[in-house]
């Protein structure tokens, strides 16, 4: 029988309610698979990338060598350029990590213009996208093996 997945999700809280979401939904797609779960939180979305790269140092030094990822968090357009920074810079940063690193990475980081979209996309019952990045990084981490990265 197959070791089951450990899995980090790492969460960007700057909305408290939204984010809450988006981990119900992780949480409720890798605990049916069966997969262990850490989780670690983050102030908002910029972070994300920082924490990725503590964890992937951390597991080199020893600690948990996670199987993959799920990052979740949520930025809204506001009244200033900001927003592209956030949104352009951190997915920069965790895309080259990705692919640097091999990684099997859900990215679960809404990038909307108003919080009822924000809703909608988190909300269990509606879009799910907590579990369906969940759902993307157990994916991932199958076509790792598959081609035994």
């Amino acid at each position: 029988m197959a070791k089951p997945p450990t899995i980090l999700v790492i969460t960007a809280r700057f909305y408290d309610d939204i984010a809450d979401e988006l981990v119900a939904g992780a949480t409720a797609v890798l605990q049916a698979a069966g997969a262990r779960i850490d989780h670690i939180d983050v102030p908002g979305v910029l972070e994300i990338p920082a924490a990725l790269a503590m964890a992937l140092y951390a597991g080199e030094e020893g600690g948990v060598d996670y199987d993959g990822f799920v990052i979740l968090g949520c930025v809204i357009r506001g009244e200033t350029s900001h927003y592209d920074i956030v949104a352009v810079q951190s997915a920069r940063a965790i895309m080259d990590m990705v692919t640097e690193e091999c990684l099997a990475l859900g990215n679960g980081i809404l990038t909307v213009e108003n919080r009822d979209q924000a809703w909608a996309r988190a909300a269990v019952d509606d879009k799910n996208k907590g579990g369906a990045a969940a759902e993307a990084a157990m994916a991932m981490i199958e076509v790792r093996k598959k081609l035994g990265a």
